[in-house]
């Protein structure tokens, strides 16, 4: 990689022109005015033209442009920088910039920023849908997703560092804190962990968390990815760092617990009993998609004396046709949930939702019918696909549909037993990991009761006025429950006084 990249290291600007003059989208010519006649350079794909046409170029006839330096104080441009290092026009050509010269061979350069803006509109998320809440969502922009940001988030003490990622590509990557609130500990961990990074090119903030993470070895994810602004807004009022990089529709929050990648942002605006209720609802639908095909081969395996008589018949009569062991059929029907999954979510929209429900009753009734599985375990196994789709987070959602397989192997081995061995594995895992050197399992591991009042269950917002132990915010005090109180007219103890 650093031989590849040496090879474009130009040692004056005159080598570098030489060296991009073969590429049919780069322009340089001779402009002159009426006082002064200058080189100008520039990449047209990647410059405004029409910009260029109407704002610079009739700038430059005027009489009282004799040189570059009145070229600087006469032009109305923002952020131009007067430069003889090959390096720096080398990299601000790539990005959009607009480099005048005195002469051909001048070493000294204007540099003109003249950026074409391409990309969609900010819009729908798509992953993360909304229901009741704002409908914005991230965009490849990375100044348009800083903007989203910053119009939640008004205050002067709301930091953004840019930082450059890739030795090829040169990703900006935005840290972005709010000073005073977040720990600085955390933040200075996250810029060095980005900073560190020796990387050819950063395609997104995926490609970035799996570089950054505490625990290369785990399949769980440990930094939350969001497409929505509101989220990371929110996270950043908490003491939470965002990361953000150009080209992505995504923003990292971190650090992150387990417990948070099983709430929807949704929550927040419902009621606290209905908002409760949902997280209870998602923890359960999580332990049904993990266990529910384990415990059938276990049970119908090694443990049938635990089924109840008026079930064991109907099961017995369900798979008196199988020829297969219970553990042959459920990977067969796994295996074909995930396949139609996979399908579903590479084919067009419309094309996918078609395969996924046309598919699944398709193939669902004809396995059935021609006796390769009972019908009670296609009910099982439907169930516990439809449990999985409800975890709101796309990638720990995969997470749990991958681990369901060693579950079932395990209980094909061991029985119940092996379940239990293969639980225990997991907890010891997710005891070891950490995200940005935080614990993964808090509030569960290390116990901690204040922070326990926004995880399983989320109380009412007033009772949530100070922020999170695990993140050491600077500033721990989120409400004043005592002056909002006295607001509305009650009187309680000066406790946060």
């Amino acid at each position: 990689m650093a031989e590849t990249d040496s090879e474009y290291q130009a040692k004056t600007v005159s080598d570098l022109f030489r060296q991009l003059k073969d590429q049919p989208d780069f322009i340089r010519f001779q402009h002159k005015g009426m006082q002064f006649s200058c080189w100008i350079s520039f990449f047209d794909t990647l410059i405004d033209v029409e910009n260029v046409h109407r704002d610079i170029l009739p700038h430059l006839y005027s009489d009282k442009i004799k040189n570059l330096t009145d070229v600087q104080t006469h032009l109305p441009a923002e952020k131009m920088i007067r430069t003889k290092d090959p390096s720096i026009v080398r990299n601000r050509l790539l990005e959009g910039y607009l480099i005048i010269q005195a002469g051909e061979r001048d070493s000294d350069c204007l540099v003109i920023p003249s950026v074409k803006v391409e990309g969609r509109q900010v819009s729908l998320s798509q992953i993360e849908s909304s229901i009741i809440g704002p409908k914005e969502s991230f965009v490849e922009s990375l100044d348009k997703n800083t903007n989203l940001i910053r119009k939640r988030v008004p205050i002067p003490q709301l930091t953004v560092q840019h930082i450059r990622v890739g030795k090829l590509s040169r990703t900006r990557v935005s840290v972005i804190y709010i000073q005073g609130i977040a720990n600085e500990e955390n933040v200075n961990t996250v810029k060095q962990r980005i900073a560190d990074l020796e990387v050819a090119n950063l395609a997104d903030t995926t490609a970035l968390e799996l570089n950054i993470r505490d625990n290369n070895a785990s399949i769980f994810p440990q930094f939350i990815d969001t497409e929505r602004p509101d989220r990371a807004a929110a996270a950043l009022y908490e003491g939470k760092i965002a990361v953000l990089a150009d080209g992505s529709p995504n923003a990292l929050i971190l650090p992150s617990t387990i417990v948070e990648f099983f709430i929807a942002f949704d929550d927040y605006y419902l009621p606290w009993q209905l908002a409760s209720a949902y997280r209870l609802l998602r923890l359960f639908a999580v332990a049904i998609s993990i266990l529910s095909s384990s415990v059938y081969v276990a049970l119908l395996t090694y443990h049938y004396q635990l089924i109840p008589k008026d079930l064991l018949g109907s099961l017995i009569s369900s798979r008196s046709s199988v020829p297969f062991d219970p553990i042959v059929e459920v990977l067969i029907l796994e295996t074909m949930i995930e396949l139609l999954r996979e399908a579903g979510a590479r084919l067009p929209t419309k094309v996918g939702q078609t395969i996924g429900i046309v598919g699944g009753i398709v193939v669902g009734t004809a396995t059935v019918q021609a006796g390769l599985t009972s019908n009670i375990l296609l009910i099982i196994v439907a169930m516990s696909a439809l449990a999985a789709f409800i975890t709101p987070n796309y990638r720990m959602a995969t997470t749990i549909r991958f681990i369901r397989f060693p579950f079932i192997i395990s209980a094909q081995i061991f029985g119940l037993l092996g379940i239990a061995l293969c639980f225990s594995v997991c907890v010891g895992h997710l005891l070891r990991m950490t995200s940005l050197g935080r614990p993964y399992l808090e509030p569960i591991y290390p116990l901690r009761v204040t922070d326990l009042k926004d995880s399983f269950i989320r109380l009412p917002l007033n009772h949530q006025n100070v922020r999170p132990m695990l993140l050491r915010p600077g500033d721990a005090m989120r409400m004043n429950r005592t002056r909002t109180h006295r607001k509305k007219g009650k009187n309680i103890p000066d406790i946060d006084e």
